[in-house]
């Protein structure tokens, strides 16, 4: 049942609107209901297929004025089933995707809609790029407003640094642009605090040099003293080395020995985007760090980086995350990895370990509302398996995963996009001493609480 006892008059919608509407019985209706995490299998009263910021404006008003709930859906990746929900309405962004490179201004404007595979091709064709996410079909809403890592950080900074503007629509069904010259409160905000205050229809970011890079992944024994070798190779090197930490079952690909498939591993995925002539350096610093199972590693365009894991974790997977940062890998940290690692219950579920210094820590913590500058390493904890029963079955090991390493969490908070749904309690955590201008602005922008399917900052 809807929340107001009757169906919606859907009927409203197809005739304001310019992009589709799906609803119960249509044709297409239960394909556009799906998320990429198979877990949330929800019936909306209406799933909208925005075209433009009319449509979104629209749709927004339309759910305020039924009171129903409202689910905003970019890339659809979200884990904790943001992008869709029960009896309520399904925005839909996945056909705004347009996007405007200006190679002079180093700059680009991306719709709402668009995922990270659509700004790494366009921004690529004049040798840019922004940092985004690891896996290319991951919209770039959730992962820019949530703060946003990837290999680019450690030089580029955060995604949400590189935010210069955004076009959102607020809960009152306004247009706001905002940017540091004006509405610099809403853009504060949405530089990490989440789905909380609008729709944003469009994304302004900085580019930066990005053509070919050395990258591709190298895979070692699961062990203790790799790790702290890693450690030491993030703090020693260059801010152009991206070098992402993977721990978990080795994955049944030609350049590593079938006798390694499914055993635990730890890999390295390097994207070094410094001169050419240092990569023979860079591979030599990749060859100290234990004994080489398997490696491929070459000469890519930048955005092939960004799809190493995309025929890993396809859509309709059953995922469960937990995340954590910390200021470092300290010995009972690595210990955690090796010893949780080692019992990792499927291939497609890889922890990951994004440094995230450099550039990333040389924003202050209340510059933005991602405030954990100070942390050197994000961990993403990743329980992925293919039916629904295999993962219920294996949540007490992430749990207790996620328990062994929160002895070294970083004030116990955890990056906003690796939390699942059941971490609400962690949200004051994950903001920290930014979560009363949060709570403020949440008020300013949406009194009502519209925009609530996030880990939520109440008003």
């Amino acid at each position: 049942m809807t929340t107001t006892g009757t169906a919606p008059p859907v009927e409203r919608l197809r005739e304001t609107v310019h992009g589709g509407v799906a609803a119960p019985g249509d044709p297409g209706y239960d394909e556009a209901r799906k998320v990429y995490n198979a877990v949330h299998d929800k019936h909306p009263a209406v799933v909208v297929g925005a075209a433009d910021a009319g449509d979104v404006i629209e749709t927004v008003g339309f759910a305020r004025d039924q009171g129903l709930t409202l689910a905003v859906r970019g890339g659809g990746h979200g884990v904790a089933g943001p992008g869709t929900c029960d009896d309520g309405v399904v925005l839909d962004l996945a056909r705004m995707r347009g996007i405007r490179v200006d190679p002079q201004t180093r700059t680009a404007r991306a719709q709402g809609g668009c995922t990270w595979a659509d700004v790494n091709h366009a921004t690529h064709a004049f040798g840019l790029a922004t940092t985004g996410g690891m896996v290319s079909t991951t919209g770039i809403g959730g992962l820019t407003t949530g703060g946003g890592m990837g290999y680019l950080a450690r030089c580029c900074g955060l995604a949400c640094d590189n935010l210069l503007s955004a076009d959102v629509v607020t809960a009152d069904g306004s247009f706001r642009t905002c940017a540091e010259d004006r509405e610099a409160d809403l853009l504060w905000a949405l530089r990490g605090g989440g789905g909380n205050f609008g729709v944003v229809t469009s994304f302004e970011y900085r580019l930066h040099p990005a053509g070919d890079i050395l990258g591709g992944p190298t895979f070692y024994p699961l062990d203790g003293d790799v790790i702290r070798r890693y450690r030491q190779l993030i703090a020693d090197s260059a801010e152009e080395l991206g070098a992402v930490l993977a721990v978990g079952l080795g994955p049944p690909v030609p350049f590593l020995p079938e006798r390694w498939h499914g055993r635990p591993v730890c890999g390295v995925i390097l994207c070094w985007t410094g001169p050419e002539d240092q990569d023979d350096r860079v591979r030599a610093m990749l060859a100290e760090l234990g004994p080489v199972l398997g490696q491929h590693v070459g000469r890519i365009p930048y955005p092939v980086i960004n799809t190493l894991f995309d025929e890993l974790v396809p859509p309709g997977l059953f995922h469960y995350w937990k995340g954590t940062f910390s200021e470092d890998l300290p010995d009972g940290l690595i210990d955690a990895h090796v010893e949780f690692g080692a019992a990792t219950p499927s291939i497609q579920s890889v922890t990951i370990v994004f440094p995230i210094d450099g550039a990333c820590g040389r924003v202050g913590r209340t510059d933005t509302a991602f405030s954990y500058r100070d942390a050197r390493f994000s961990t993403a904890l990743n329980l992925t398996m293919t039916n629904r029963e295999d993962m219920e079955a294996q949540k007490d090991w992430i749990r207790g995963y996620y328990a062994a390493l929160e002895p070294y969490s970083a004030d116990g908070g955890g990056y906003v996009n690796f939390m699942d749904g059941d971490d609400q309690g962690k949200v004051r955590a994950n903001y920290r001493e930014n979560s009363g201008r949060l709570r403020e602005l949440k008020r300013r922008y949406d009194p009502g609480n519209l925009f609530r399917l996030n880990h939520n900052i109440a008003p």
